[in-house]
């Protein structure tokens, strides 16, 4: 009997339904993300989604719509001209040179069916610009050095007509070499590094959220990985613009509300990237700081982790200051969020806690992250958010319910033989309770809603407790409630006579396992909300009222067919009435619970 007794304890007291519970709430919200464009690669990113302290975040095609576009030509008169048909002469000329023979991307089709393709984004962006008008020079690439970001430019040298090397990149890495630009006669005029003309006219594009790049040429042949030193001749500066997505500036809303820091991190220059963070919500005060890659490299750590509470943007990014992130913010306990879509942006990626790879990133991007955002958006970041702390919230109601169980059904097995009376729930029906309490209460709490509120909650910390204080004020307020009122059903003579009168006690049994159950029942609807209206948002999770339904309508049959086998023979209507009365005083207990912790707060 002690062993029995042992083996019932055990068996009641092992939560061994909390992993199926996480698998099946898990599995339920990957195929509701993945129809708002998010496919979770590793189910634990999910739930650590939703634990986020501060997200890194790409700037293309993310915050922005991706869609490059080139608005606008400057010369080194400072020069604005709106499309290339107003670019005339030999300076035309070299703009064509430049844009068209130093770029991966290329022309296909013609006339209305002319198509820019290959390349990425920029690429394609200032080819378009120039693809209404025909190649008129006749010209052969003979070498060319891509873009990295150590020079922040890439070269081309062309032979034939013109025998020079074109050149573009980032304006302050060029601007700084040139020494003469080109009229629009296409003569070299002289030009000082630091002209206020050029350089202001490129301010003020920037501040206009105007991405700029600019063209130059050089005499010199191009050597193995960089431009020999020269003079240089500036072409002109061609500048792109990439407009913020309007759902963006909710999705960041939303995300900073939920107590997250958001960081934008883009290769664009400071001006631009500040101009494009206050259109998008970053940048709301002074105190927001922005640095550029090399400002950041001046920074210790320490100095790092004293500033970067309040950083928003680090403009003309590298790869590794990705990663320098992502380590110094998990040395200060953040969970870390970062995305990418580069294979550079891989080990980044890898080191966060969540990594968010692009659907049109490389697949080394997918390959390193736990969640690809399919449509590249941000407010599919911020729904991956909302649904990590559904998921978590969905798994701390389930423990509320299976733990006031567990709790309630130990006591119970364990001080009935101590006050020399048998255990009132048999093996069987044990074996019942532990059905309801583990799969069946998995299927109804995994289908709970994604609430927006959730969003409005502080983010929890990389150290906390998965029972909070509010769960173990329910657990015990709950469990201890039905160890009260299982000792009353059981032992006195009040309940004893509403039921029928027998020697083995069987009537009096039968309820008490029904009591238990219902009581599990009327405790879900306590468990899957802390609002005072039990029915809160219950219509978004049908599944709910049917695994509650179906467990009612089993308990009912069991009563009435169990037999010796369950230990059940049936209610009349007085004991039926006192069992439902008795299990439905859990909900009023409950509520005041809940109204004691809501004004304690």
């Amino acid at each position: 009997e002690a062993v029995m007794l042992a083996v019932i304890i055990i068996v009641m007291a092992v939560p061994e339904g909390l992993p199926l519970m996480i698998a099946i709430v898990s599995a339920q919200n990957m195929g509701k993300m993945l129809k708002d464009n998010v496919l979770v690669r590793k189910i634990s990113g999910i739930e650590t989604a939703g634990s986020l302290n501060i997200l890194f975040s790409d700037k293309t095609g993310t915050i922005t719509k991706g869609q490059l576009e080139a608005v606008v030509f400057v010369d080194g008169t400072g020069t604005e001209y709106r499309s290339y048909d107003d670019v005339v002469g030999e300076l035309g000329q070299m703009l064509s040179l430049s844009v068209r023979h130093n770029t991966s991307a290329v022309l296909t089709g013609e006339g209305a069916y002319m198509r820019v393709i290959g390349g990425n984004a920029t690429e394609r962006a200032i080819l378009s610009f120039v693809s209404g008008n025909k190649e008129t020079a006749n010209v052969t690439v003979t070498g060319s050095i891509p873009f990295n970001s150590q020079n922040k430019y890439s070269a081309a040298h062309i032979d034939g007509d013109y025998n020079l090397s074109l050149v573009k990149g980032a304006p302050e890495k060029i601007l700084s070499r040139c020494r003469f630009y080109y009229d629009e006669k296409g003569q070299k005029q002289p030009l000082k590094p630091d002209d206020p003309v050029v350089n202001a006219k490129i301010d003020e594009l920037a501040s206009r959220a105007i991405r700029v790049l600019a063209l130059a040429t050089c005499e010199q042949d191009i050597g193995e990985d960089a431009l020999p030193d020269g003079e240089w001749t500036l072409v002109g500066v061609i500048g792109i613009r990439d407009e913020v997505r309007p759902e963006s500036i909710d999705a960041i809303t939303q995300v900073m509300n939920a107590g997250i820091q958001v960081v934008m991190i883009t290769g664009d220059r400071k001006d631009t990237a500040i101009a494009i963070a206050k259109e998008a919500g970053l940048i709301k005060t002074e105190k927001d700081i922005v640095l550029t890659s090399d400002e950041l490299a001046q920074l210790s750590d320490d100095e790092l982790k004293a500033k970067l509470s309040e950083i928003r943007v680090v403009a003309r990014a590298l790869p590794s200051d990705k990663s320098r992130f992502a380590r110094v913010a998990q040395e200060l306990n953040l969970v870390v969020g970062m995305t990418g879509d580069g294979v550079n942006d891989s080990p980044a990626l890898k080191r966060a806690d969540v990594g968010f790879a692009m659907g049109g990133g490389t697949e080394v991007a997918k390959e390193a992250s736990e969640i690809v955002i399919m449509d590249d958006n941000f407010s599919s970041i911020e729904k991956a958010i909302l649904y990590g702390r559904t998921i978590f919230n969905s798994i701390r109601k389930f423990i509320i319910f299976q733990l006031t169980i567990n709790v309630a059904a130990v006591l119970i097995s364990f001080i009935s033989p101590l006050l020399g009376i048998e255990n009132p729930l048999s093996i069987t029906q044990i074996l019942w309770v532990n059905l309801v309490m583990d799969t069946l209460a998995a299927l109804a709490f995994g289908g709970e809603p994604a609430l927006q509120r959730y969003m409005q909650e502080k983010p929890k910390r990389r150290d906390e407790h998965i029972v909070s204080k509010y769960m173990w004020s329910s657990i015990l307020t709950g469990a201890l409630w039905t160890f009260a009122l299982s000792l009353v059903f059981i032992l006195s003579s009040f309940s004893h006579g509403f039921f029928r009168v027998d020697a083995a006690d069987k009537y009096l049994l039968t309820g008490y396992f029904t009591f238990f159950i219902f009581i599990s029942v009327f405790n879900a609807f306590n468990a899957r909300t802390e609002k005072m209206n039990l029915f809160d948002n219950i219509g978004k999770n049908k599944g709910f009222l049917r695994v509650m339904g179906l467990i009612v309508v089993v308990q009912i049959i069991m009563t009435y067919c169990g037999g010796v086998i369950l230990r059940c023979f049936g209610l009349n209507v007085t004991e039926w009435a006192f069992v439902l009365i008795l299990a439905f005083t859990i909900i009023p207990v409950d509520l005041i619970r809940k109204l004691i912790i809501g004004k304690s707060k």
